[in-house]
């Protein structure tokens, strides 16, 4: 199981923590992971961390597919990828409606449908066998709509970039397990219970069916970010992690449409859920934190002593994660995760 490194995206402020990802580099991370919500973007980060490293190779966690055209995010990968000698990691994500319409001013739509689009035409940009068209739902290139100019014509990347740069797919929901297994190299879930495998299994089975062949498990990357807290005050470890999951189970998306409070009540936490959402959405966080209950906590993160989360990695093993992508800002924590061999 190899290890990555998260670095988030920002609060009001964002400082990219150079000396973890050298650190990381130099204990043999696998990746270093940027993502995105709507402050601090994916993309810079990840080019900053490039020209400071030689080795590690770096991914975008997400990169929100609503906010560029397939076309921009494949130029975007295929520069990176050159500058960083071939480190780059595609990681894409739909992102929710809240934050696709509330944000980037674009429908949410079918997100499934255009996920679908999106990665045939940044992989057709890459491998470069005729100038790029393509007629879908979501998607027209050339564009051909009523307000066309008429003057668009099909062309071919300028950049000679790697054609099979890694993509991997951001996905909690059954179908889009399936579409990852299906279309993408590997798969970014979050809040991820390795002792819920089995939700995921045949989801992701079902991709593979569908890429006719062409796909199977031992060549896919799951990759899961995982927060860790290390420390000996177990109780005190749970606290600092329940902030972040009361905030997506509660608060981001709208009741009846939050995919975070979907996947709690998966794993069958529905009555904590309820109850997350309502108190948050009523404004009341600290009651929201504080119903988040200790055993989901110790499903979706890393946390206590030393011993404890070295006996927890196994289930992660067991579970088939290829590539653990660590959430953390201490360095003794990503030495400590360096030394147990996962």
């Amino acid at each position: 199981m190899r290890l990555g490194l998260s670095l988030g995206y920002s609060g009001p402020t964002f400082t990219l923590p150079l000396p973890l990802i050298v650190e990381a580099e130099r204990l043999g991370f696998h990746s270093v992971w940027a993502a995105e919500a709507y402050g601090s973007d994916a993309v810079t980060p990840v080019a900053f961390a490039a020209a400071r490293t030689e080795r590690i190779h770096l991914g975008t966690a997400i990169m929100q597919m609503p906010a560029r055209t397939p076309a921009m995010t494949a130029m975007t990968a295929a520069t990176l990828d050159h500058l960083s000698g071939g480190r780059f990691l595609l990681g894409l994500g739909a992102s929710g409606p809240q934050v696709v319409e509330g944000w980037h001013g674009q429908p949410y739509g079918k997100p499934l449908g255009r996920a679908r689009e999106y990665v045939a035409i940044v992989r057709a940009i890459w491998q470069r066998e005729k100038p790029l068209e393509h007629r879908g739902e979501h998607y027209q290139i050339p564009y051909a709509g009523p307000d066309a100019s008429g003057l668009g014509k099909p062309l071919k990347s300028i950049l000679h970039s790697r054609a099979d740069i890694p993509i991997y797919l951001a996905a909690i929901g059954p179908k889009n397990v399936a579409l990852a297994g299906e279309i993408a190299d590997g798969w970014l879930p979050v809040f991820f219970s390795p002792d819920r495998m089995d939700l995921y299994r045949a989801a992701l089975d079902r991709g593979f069916a569908r890429a006719g062949g062409r796909k199977s498990r031992a060549a896919f990357d799951i990759a899961p970010t995982v927060p860790i807290a290390l420390g000996h005050d177990l109780a005190a470890c749970r606290n600092l992690m329940k902030p972040q999951l009361a905030l997506y189970i509660g608060g981001m998306g709208a009741r009846g449409r939050n995919f975070y409070n979907d996947l709690a009540c998966r794993y069958g936490y529905e009555a904590a859920a309820r109850t997350i959402q309502d108190l948050y959405l009523d404004g009341k966080k600290a009651e929201a934190e504080a119903a988040v209950p200790d055993a989901l906590v110790d499903e979706v993160t890393l946390c206590g002593a030393r011993e404890r989360i070295r006996d927890r990695l196994a289930a992660y093993q067991e579970a088939g994660v290829t590539t653990l992508i660590c959430r953390t800002s201490q360095p003794g924590t990503i030495r400590m995760m360096a030394e147990l061999g996962a």
